[in-house]
């Protein structure tokens, strides 16, 4: 049986007074700032602002920051000799390349020829595709290795529908500077923006090695609101996590990427594009949370269970010392008290003993 002072710990700490809300409603708005530069001999020398290294670009609760590229320029329609990383264009004659089938895994349909270098029995698959294919690896340092230093600006709206509740995690002012001078931090727990090094430092990563070959970091926000208090200690609490799963070493799963190209016409009105393979870190934002506000009737019905919780571990108590434990007989002595009125003869009493007995209750 719980003690009063559980069943206290339980009613005030664990606030069963209240009514609750968890059907948080919630809007997110992110904006990610910074440039950086880079001279590389696919792109040259080139400026990246936010319009090029952010995705989507309108600010939604998932966003990917690229960190790393792998870029092959100018391809066309056209055929062209398959990668030999690829297993499946791999080819000894043209039997091999059966024309019309796509290579599995691979960048285009087979032609029908098997194209062989000088002096080597074993070649690749001709292809239709965009060529060349992409056959660059992965570089060996980030190239958008200074984006640490960008910052993300994550705005948060809520509202509790249940108690018409509505909250903001940005700091209610009109200094328009505000918000271009602060950082996230103690003392600036409703400035929004996050240095983007340190989030990853939060999460126990180390920026060069997630911007290398990319990763998915959670950024969670919770709101735990007591509306029997004034609003401003309803405060949203940031939390920070490594969703992707790291192996050691080198392993080919880890990381995160995907393609994209951009596409262009030159002055004869055909069509070439720029491949990109982008790596970079993936955000998901996540906001959860409850309110409570005091109501009488879950303050009665706790109250009543209490109540009825006693009741009922009183009676369990002496149903277990009575007749389940081996001094049974004590607990029973001790319980109940014996009445005996005169004296009995197998098990009946005699008339006077009913007689004197009613005249007692007369």
């Amino acid at each position: 049986m719980s003690s009063p002072r559980t069943r206290r710990w339980v009613f005030l700490l664990k606030k069963g007074y209240q009514d609750t809300d968890t059907s948080l409603q919630s809007s997110i708005i992110t904006k990610v700032k910074g440039v950086t530069f880079t001279n590389t001999s696919e792109l040259g020398e080139r400026l990246w602002d936010v319009a090029d290294y952010v995705i989507p670009p309108q600010g939604e609760n998932v966003f990917f920051i690229i960190t790393n590229l792998i870029v092959t320029p100018n391809q066309r329609q056209e055929t062209c000799a398959e990668s030999d990383s690829i297993p499946d264009a791999l080819c000894y004659e043209d039997s091999d390349c059966p024309p019309g089938k796509p290579v599995m895994t691979g960048n285009g349909v087979r032609t029908g020829r098997c194209l062989r270098a000088e002096n080597l029995t074993r070649g690749t698959c001709e292809i239709f595709a965009w060529c060349p294919v992409e056959t660059r690896s992965r570089p060996e340092k980030p190239l958008l290795g200074k984006a640490e230093d960008f910052t993300i600006y994550i705005k948060n709206f809520i509202r509790f529908p249940k108690f018409n509740f509505f909250k903001t995690n940005v700091l209610d002012t009109k200094d328009r500077a505000y918000l271009k001078s602060c950082y996230f931090g103690p003392k600036n727990p409703y400035c929004p923006i996050f240095r983007l090094g340190s989030v990853v430092k939060w999460t126990g990563s180390d920026f060069q090695e997630i911007a290398l070959q990319g990763g998915v970091i959670g950024i969670q926000i919770e709101w735990d609101c007591d509306l029997d208090r004034a609003p401003s200690e309803c405060n949203p609490r940031y939390y920070f996590n490594r969703l992707d799963s790291t192996f050691p070493g080198s392993s080919v799963s880890s990381g995160y990427n995907f393609r994209f190209a951009k596409y262009y016409r030159d002055g004869a009105g055909v069509e070439f594009r720029t491949l990109m393979k982008a790596y970079g870190i993936r955000f998901d934002v996540m906001v959860n949370g409850r309110a409570g506000k005091f109501s009488i009737i879950p303050t009665v019905i706790n109250v009543g269970s209490g109540v009825a919780l006693m009741g009922v571990g009183s009676f369990l108590c002496d149903l277990v010392l009575i007749y389940f434990i081996k001094k049974s007989h004590f607990y029973r002595n001790k319980k109940f008290e014996e009445v005996r009125s005169g004296h009995q003869a197998n098990g009946k009493a005699n008339v006077e003993q009913l007689q004197n007995l009613q005249t007692v209750e007369a």
